[in-house]
């Protein structure tokens, strides 16, 4: 009987919806092979969705925003993220899309589903990652809502980096966006970090972000493990950093932790990231600071060429804080790599920070003064190198930790006491779809315009048209991750 009621309810829903959120609606045997086939449209809908959202994000506009999408589509396909885990959802999800792979519907929807994610850059960067983990053969396209402090994948593409309002109106604006979304592809960035199994304790101590796996080491049979080691896989989107600024989003993300009443305004968040920077002593770094924790102190620095060739990065002994960058969008919007003149392109064969070329953009600061050249117009970061493999090697030495950020989810690492090595390495590892907007700042390798050479006196010569795209190609070629031997 109350299997009845709900399939009626669900009718009820579906004809009440107006034409335009029918576009989006799912009927729910789709979803779930517990489900029946009731409500089911006459015609394919025009841009199905599946919708994650992180009900913690944004104070309380998380759990406001799951109400209000559920009231809009089917409540079963909008999904708190807090309650269930996306793999899980998604695996379940195209199980049963397989199971219905006669059924016409069902094959429209799987064919045409984009995904939403809503929260702040390290959830959004949770279900970008999972979605590539799962190598589906046609994986869908993704928006993210802006719902956490910095925002920087959704502005990279568009979507803004203001908490968006919560009622219908801004919801159906946010849905109409997405109906007419182009699709852009952007790198994957695979991050491998070993360290040396501790004497005493337990690795518990280390409060390592969800993007190294949630917290899970690499299973037993992996290549990488090595016996007395811990070895942890994971991968960012947008940026890993060392230094500076992962300490101050450290102490920020523990003092939202104690006391995340205080934090539920964006504005006021972002004054207080600012005030705990100048409280660290990151404007007078040079007189507050150790030189000791010096990026070329804590860290030797290693990148790989495009003939597979390892090399010694040289660091600046002022650099405090390291970079690498995936997209042209850091702490709320910034461009550290900027945009290198075609003088530099062919003098250090620097690119553009393409989003979809294989290449992580390296760029390092000296001190918060130094970030606020960001500000500026053609304002950037020290340019140290593009790669599309880099690898830090931390030995024994004055500091006893370094401060470690990927995606907005920092962490307090622990360096080596004795003569150990704690190795992070991070290479390019596949690529996902993203939905952009007109906005979109980001650009693809795809979409450039023509190299300019220079001649030996330095005067401009004609353009490199023919086979641009390919040298990008064969420069940024790594579609899986290998772990190389001398690691």
């Amino acid at each position: 009987m109350e299997c009845v009621h709900q399939s009626q309810a669900s009718i009820e829903k579906y004809d009440a919806l107006s034409d335009f959120l029918k576009k989006f609606y799912i009927p729910s045997y789709v979803l779930s092979p517990e489900d029946e086939a009731v409500a089911v449209p006459s015609t394919p809908p025009e841009s199905p969705i599946l919708v994650f959202i992180n009900s913690k994000s944004g104070g309380q506009l998380g759990g406001e925003l799951i109400l209000t999408y559920r009231s809009l589509l089917n409540d079963k396909q909008v999904f708190d993220l807090n309650v269930e885990t996306p793999d899980k959802v998604l695996q379940r999800i195209y199980l049963n899309l397989e199971r219905l792979k006669h059924d016409a519907l069902a094959c429209k929807i799987k064919e045409k589903l984009k995904i939403i994610v809503a929260g702040g850059d390290g959830t959004a960067s949770w279900l970008l990652g999972v979605v590539c983990d799962l190598e589906l053969s046609n994986p869908p396209p993704i928006a993210t809502i802006p719902l956490g402090t910095g925002n920087n994948l959704p502005f990279a593409f568009g979507w803004g980096k203001k908490n968006p309002g919560t009622d219908k109106s801004s919801a159906e604006s946010f849905l109409a966006q997405v109906i007419k979304a182009k699709e852009m592809k952007i790198d994957n960035w695979h991050v491998l970090m070993r360290m040396k199994s501790p004497k005493k304790g337990s690795l518990d101590s280390i409060e390592l972000p969800p993007s190294l796996h949630a917290f899970r080491r690499a299973s037993p049979s992996d290549q990488a493990n090595m016996e007395g080691y811990h070895t942890f896989r994971g991968g960012f989107w947008n940026y890993f950093s060392l230094g500076m600024d992962a300490q101050t989003s450290y102490e920020f993300h523990s003092q939202r932790k104690l006391h995340p009443e205080n934090f539920k305004n964006q504005l006021v968040n972002q004054s207080r990231y600012l005030k705990l920077a100048c409280k660290q002593g990151w404007f007078c770094a040079s007189l507050l600071h150790p030189f000791s924790h010096n990026i070329a102190q804590l860290a030797q620095v290693k990148i790989c060429d495009k003939s597979g060739q390892w090399n010694d990065l040289h660091i600046p002994q002022s650099i405090r804080s390291v970079v690498c960058l995936n997209l042209p969008s850091f702490s709320g919007g910034l461009n550290p790599w900027g945009a290198p003149n075609p003088k530099k392109q062919y003098d250090r064969s620097l690119t553009l920070p393409f989003v979809d070329d294989g290449l992580i953009e390296i760029v390092g600061f000296r001190n918060a003064w130094h970030g606020l050249v960001l500000l500026a117009p053609k304002g950037h970061g020290t340019r140290l190198a593009q790669a599309n493999r880099i690898r830090f090697e931390f030995k024994k030495g004055a500091a006893k930790h370094a401060y470690m950020r990927m995606d907005g989810e920092p962490w307090k690492q622990p360096l080596p006491l004795d003569d150990e090595t704690v190795i992070l390495e991070i290479s390019h590892h596949g690529q996902v779809n993203m939905l952009t907007t007109e906005n979109c700042m980001s650009k693809s390798m795809y979409e450039s315009s023509p190299k300019v050479r220079f001649s030996d006196d330095g005067t401009e010569d004609e353009p490199l048209v023919a086979n641009c795209e390919e040298e990008f190609r064969k420069f940024g070629a790594a579609d899986t991750f290998k772990v190389p031997s001398d690691v």
